[in-house]
């Protein structure tokens, strides 16, 4: 009982501060609370976080605001089309010491920080895509063969645009699925608009402050992972992962005939990660299975694939996961 009783203090104790962090960042990034709570969710599970929408729509200013506001030591790489993978790993050089010596000496590259902002991630090659595939999964890059660890924590937050625009190459489905969370930043409403208008054209602009600092996420990081979670949560994410598999025997006949490729187990495990940040960042003290079911787009869309026939008819993969997962919602409401 006191085991519990701590826990449920821990969990209220930093619910505050994030209602804190949450505050501060929306001063400067106005109006897109889903987003912001998104992204927060992501960093609490350890995770990386792909936000894809159109250039000016402030996804770089969220990740400089998170970047301060979480105490992090973040860097920022604009990828391009002639950007190399020595580029953001770092490469080793040889150095002639005053004694006449040479030897190699490796300079770190930007990805060695705590919070690497992969800015319009897409419009760098597939060659150059595939540098972070290693420090996303295992935080550590091998370069000249040896394995060199990264900073704790390490988080990748990337910045999108959507793939129609030229000049952009779609990310491989390995790095995708590497992305805890796709977080999709939409057009502002009128009322949005008018108040970023007046907040950011004037002398002053709102100034971001620190609310938590490296060792605190961490901690946070671990309390989440604590957090308890029901079988009936964890049922309706094997249920709901599941359904979106073409092979499986629980889809339904709309996903055998629409989609190439299922979400795989790091699916689920997202989704189990997502709900108990989500429940935190809401103040409750364990995930429900609404938090699962709203979760459900942004964690499984890049992570599954419309074949050639439902693409060529025009069909939305996320109409799809909004109907599969209002029917899986319904069968275990009835349940």
């Amino acid at each position: 009982m006191a085991e519990h009783a701590d826990l449920v203090t821990e969990i209220e104790a930093l619910g505050e501060k994030l209602c804190q962090a949450k505050a501060v960042i929306t001063k400067r990034f106005i109006g897109q609370e889903r987003v912001v709570e998104l992204t927060l969710a992501a960093l609490l599970c350890g995770g990386h976080g792909l936000l894809v929408g159109l250039p000016g729509l402030g996804k770089t200013r969220l990740v400089e605001t998170l970047s301060t506001v979480m105490g992090l030591d973040g860097k920022r790489v604009q990828f391009t089309p002639d950007l190399m993978p020595a580029d953001i790993l770092g490469a080793e050089v040889l150095e002639t010491g005053a004694d006449g010596a040479r030897a190699f000496k490796f300079i770190r590259g930007p990805i060695f920080c705590q919070l690497l902002m992969a800015d319009e991630i897409n419009r760098a090659s597939p060659r150059t895509q595939s540098a972070l595939l290693q420090a996303m999964q295992e935080r550590k890059v091998t370069v000249a063969g040896e394995d060199r660890d990264l900073d704790i924590p390490f988080h990748v937050l990337a910045t999108q645009n959507p793939i129609e625009q030229e000049g952009t190459y779609p990310l491989p489905e390995a790095q995708l699925d590497r992305f805890l969370v796709q977080i999709d930043v939409p057009y502002p409403d009128r009322d949005t608009e008018r108040d970023i208008l007046i907040a950011t054209t004037g002398i002053e602009e709102e100034v971001a402050h620190e609310v938590f600092s490296a060792a605190e996420l961490i901690a946070a990081q671990d309390l989440v992972r604590r957090m308890p979670v029901g079988e009936t949560v964890v049922e309706m994410i094997l249920d709901l992962v599941r359904a979106f598999r073409p092979e499986d025997a629980s889809s339904g006949e709309d996903i055998r005939a629409n989609v190439a490729w299922g979400p795989g187990p790091r699916a689920a495990q997202a989704l189990m990660l997502m709900a108990r940040a989500r429940a935190l960042l809401d103040g409750r003290l364990s995930p429900s299975a609404e938090d699962v079911l709203d979760l459900a787009h942004p964690v499984l869309v890049h992570r599954m694939a419309l074949n050639f026939a439902a693409r060529a008819r025009g069909d939305d993969l996320g109409d799809l996961i909004a109907k599969t997962a209002a029917r899986i919602g319904k069968i275990e409401i009835a349940a």
